[in-house]
């Protein structure tokens, strides 16, 4: 039988240290093509680790073609493998320089212009003499208090949300607390995410080994019915606004999902509510989490999109059971925020400065998507386009009227300086939504737009 040694203080974790070596025995030849590999459980046992890593292993090589799997019989290596021929090693290539990049439509950068610079730095200088003491305290785990009060006292009277500080967790951005809740919850669950989602997800959660499997947005509904099909345990969602899809759920979806939840005891929600705020038509949708009476919806948020992706501040919102399960196994992590900007923010929120703060950004790109959009509308392209838009986030999406593969658009944009991407760079799985150009627009200017557009124009119409 197959044996290979792990790196147990590695950072890469046991199902791709795992997959790594299935592969090189495979291109080397070691493995042959119509080998049959040792079962999940056999080979588990055989190297002393958990079934879980081997079908995580195995998966992968089954994605990418190196094997495949027969119903009742096994595992088996691909026959019709094209594998390189070795040859002698010729000197590395010289890279070619890149092309400078003048006009990024794929950024969420925010402008420096937008960023409460006096105000916040106000609040430092306030929070260092009035509490200098507690500054330098030991942070508590769960994330300083006064932040998770003024948190909790926000959330209610803004999003309806009737929690408690005890149930918020502060850390350093979302991918951060992707990884606490697969250690809270176990990463041997099966975990559901939209396709297409944001790509960091299932990155998150393939690389701390848990399974994934793809739920697929079509129109602007998702099928409730397809989670009991494929048997996942958890499932991501971003109900309010969908990246990139800009799908908001509507409200059958939501309670079918809820009562998808409630029927085990072990099925929960995470609903990422990443920029539920910036709805440019009405308020903000209310989170799932306040039709949640059973204690199945972890909440997650972040100030990415309302202040800015530098401050890395991200926060979860946990049902109390789920949160005394967090206290009692993962206190030993430290918390990854530090004091300083765990105080400042709350001053800034408790003082109503995020508030006003948050009024203002939304006019700011209310204001700067109707000047981008009259652009369009005036533009050569729009024959050769069609605008796909909602009224909420920080971006929209261009259907474009054209046979060239998305690939070959992005590549010839490169080349004049636009860097770009399309609704099918965020599909994990394949989906029927080829040629949507994706427009980030909270770095662009009207300039910048109109030679985008023009410069799409010139290779596709």
């Amino acid at each position: 039988m197959l044996t290979y040694n792990f790196e147990r203080n590695s950072k890469a974790p046991l199902y791709e240290q795992l997959y790594d070596f299935i592969k090189s025995d495979i291109i080397s030849g070691k493995i042959k093509g119509g080998d049959k590999l040792p079962s999940k459980r056999e080979f588990a046992a055989h190297l002393g680790i958990s079934k879980v890593t081997v079908e995580a292993a195995y998966s992968a090589l089954i994605s990418e073609g190196y094997v495949y799997s027969l119903e009742k019989k096994g595992y088996y290596c691909e026959k019709n493998l094209a594998l390189p021929e070795k040859t002698a090693s010729a000197p590395p290539a010289k890279k070619e320089e890149r092309k400078k990049i003048d006009i990024d439509l794929s950024s969420n950068a925010v402008p420096g212009t937008q960023f409460p610079f006096s105000v916040w730095s106000r609040l430092m200088r306030e929070i260092t003499l009035n509490y200098s003491r507690e500054l330098l305290d030991p942070i508590p785990f769960e994330g300083a208090w006064i932040l998770r009060s003024a948190l909790s006292a926000y959330l209610m009277s803004e999003r309806g949300m009737n929690i408690s500080p005890e149930q918020i967790f502060i850390g350093a951005g979302s991918e951060y607390l992707y990884t606490q809740i697969i250690r809270l919850l176990g990463a041997e669950n099966i975990y559901g995410i939209e396709n297409p989602s944001y790509h960091k997800i299932s990155k998150v959660y393939s690389m701390n080994g848990a399974l994934i499997r793809q739920i697929d947005i079509t129109g602007e509904t998702l099928d409730a019915e397809a989670l009991e099909n494929i048997g996942i345990n958890i499932f991501h969602i971003s109900p309010s606004h969908n990246f990139p899809t800009g799908t908001v759920m509507g409200a059958k979806e939501r309670h079918d999902i809820l009562s998808w939840a409630n029927k085990k005891g072990r099925r929960y929600v995470i609903e990422d509510d990443f920029d539920s705020e910036l709805r440019f038509e009405g308020k903000p949708i209310p989170p799932m989490q306040t039709l949640d009476s059973a204690g199945k919806v972890i909440y997650i948020n972040t100030f990415s999109k309302t202040i800015s992706p530098a401050l890395r501040i991200g926060y979860m919102v946990l049902p109390e059971e789920l949160a005394d399960r967090y206290r009692s196994t993962l206190s030993f992590n430290s918390c990854t925020v530090s004091s300083f900007d765990q105080y400042a923010l709350a001053d800034f929120i408790s003082r109503g400065y995020f508030e006003r703060h948050l009024s203002r950004t939304k006019k700011y790109y209310r204001i700067l998507r109707e000047k981008l959009l009259a652009v369009y509308e005036k533009s050569k392209i729009k024959p050769c386009a069609e605008l796909c838009e909602s009224q909420a986030g920080l971006h929209f999406a261009l259907k474009l009227r054209t046979d060239l593969p998305d690939e070959n658009i992005k590549a010839r944009l490169a080349s004049v300086g636009i860097k770009a991407a399309f609704m099918s760079d965020y599909c994990s799985a394949p989906i029927d939504r080829p040629y949507e150009l994706l427009i980030n627009y909270s770095g662009l200017d009207e300039d910048k737009f109109l030679r985008a557009l023009a410069a799409i124009y010139e290779i596709i119409c």
